[in-house]
């Protein structure tokens, strides 16, 4: 992830019959741009129906109703999912296969599980249930996913923000908030192509984050590896070992790993992951035990089937990678052809992930958007990868271009740079 600079005179060193120019300028181009009669949308991360396409051959399996062990996949049983899907998930997330996990669909329903029953009952080492507290805190690194933070806001969790830079979480921010308040519980972390920075979390980040004190006894990172192989280059970055550097630190239950299948084959139908500490996994177990007698193995030995091992997967990654790269190296031309220099706006250079991350001239990032949806451009709602929506500075879009084709994301995102120029010369000739 790069920012993007340049050497062309920035629109704030105009003089103010220049900036009415380029103002004037940047007037006429969006009424073109209106009067296209767009309809695009790039609010969401989604695969593309030719990604989807990829996985087609998904439909026919399984063509047996055994699993390796013999056991008949279409009947009760099996609470921590069949031993080769296993396998797979232990493979690409580099943990041990006894750690791992494998459930339904939605890795979010996961997290989703594991909060709540911390909030229930509390984890192995909790002094009483998460909800016994008088307040319960989350740190989420900024900008963010929104799941996460909605996910939080449901159930009334208080939010704590800190910066998300290129090697991950600003640290220092983080021990600062977690050393002496025993109310911060937990911790959000996208640590491998971060939604929407497109960061990576250095292993020396990581390692901090495993090992430093904290007042909670039962402190919790969800390590949310939802882009652990979504590479958008011949670099398939490894990420780091957040489990084994956990228990080096003595800290072994810290990370609860989550992951999923769901942007690799269906994403309506994939397969979910957990990885954590044994006492971990037994506390999860045990509760899951209450609302599961196990999950949807014919859907994981379809998969299984399907890709073989977790070779076949990165194989099969590439070949989502051919797919949408171009439609990333599509963004980055259109923001640059249009805004370099202008100093009205930075950009993510993403090595890995779906998403862009775009920063206007601050106070205009909500303009911005209604202007592109006043073009037929739907934009993700500026301040969305902020707790409750909230962006301090109203600079910050997510772009998301993987569903659209690429000449929609061409057009589109020619047209979001119209927009951001349009806003920034508005505000800067509103500022005087």
């Amino acid at each position: 992830m790069v920012p993007v600079t340049s050497s062309t005179q920035p629109l704030t060193d105009l003089a103010p019959d220049q900036l009415a120019e380029r103002l004037s300028a940047a007037q006429a181009d969006y009424q073109d741009l209106q009067a296209k009669g767009l309809k695009l949308d790039l609010t969401r991360g989604k695969p593309g129906a030719d990604q989807l396409d990829l996985s087609q051959g998904l439909l026919g399996l399984p063509t047996t109703n055994k699993d390796r062990s013999g056991a008949d996949v279409r009947n009760y049983g099996g609470l921590e999912g069949l031993a080769e899907m296993r396998e797979i998930f232990a493979d690409l997330l580099s943990v041990d296969t006894a750690r791992v996990i494998a459930g339904g669909n939605s890795s979010l329903t996961m997290m989703y599980q594991v909060v709540t029953w911390l909030l229930s009952h509390g984890g192995p080492d909790s002094p009483r249930p998460w909800a016994q507290e008088d307040t319960v805190k989350f740190v989420c690194p900024v900008p963010g996913y929104d799941r996460h933070f909605t996910m939080l806001a449901e159930l009334g969790i208080e939010m704590v923000t800190v910066p998300m830079r290129e090697d991950g979480p600003d640290v220092r921010a983080v021990r600062a908030l977690v050393a002496d308040d025993p109310q911060v519980k937990g911790m959000w972390l996208v640590p491998t192509y971060a939604n929407p920075t497109g960061s990576v979390t250095s292993t020396e980040v990581a390692a901090e984050l495993m090992a430093m004190p904290t007042a909670a006894p039962d402190f919790r990172i969800l390590w949310d590896n939802a882009y652990a192989v979504h590479h958008l280059t011949d670099v398939e970055t490894k990420s780091a070992d957040a489990l084994g550097l956990a228990s080096a630190s003595g800290n072994p239950n810290r990370p609860i790993m989550f992951a999923s299948t769901s942007k690799i084959t269906f994403a309506g139908a994939g397969v979910a992951a957990l990885a954590a500490s044994p006492e971990n996994k037994e506390w999860f177990l045990k509760r899951l035990s209450y609302a599961s007698i196990g999950p949807d193995k014919v859907n994981q030995l379809r998969h299984v089937e399907f890709f073989g091992d977790a070779e076949g997967i990165r194989a099969h990654m590439r070949k989502h990678r051919d797919l949408i790269a171009p439609k990333f190296a599509a963004v980055e031309d259109a923001l640059t052809a249009r805004l370099d220099g202008l100093g009205i706006a930075t950009w993510s250079r993403p090595i890995g992930g779906y998403f862009v991350d775009l920063n206007v001239l601050d106070g205009t990032a909500a303009r911005v958007v209604q202007l592109a949806k006043e073009a037929g451009i739907a934009l993700t709602p500026a301040g969305s990868a902020f707790p409750h929506g909230d962006d301090p500075d109203d600079r910050n879009i997510r772009l998301a271009p993987t569903f659209p084709a690429l000449a929609e994301v061409e057009t589109a995102m020619a047209g979001v740079a119209v927009c951001v120029e349009l806003a920034a010369a508005e505000k800067l000739a509103a500022d005087g």
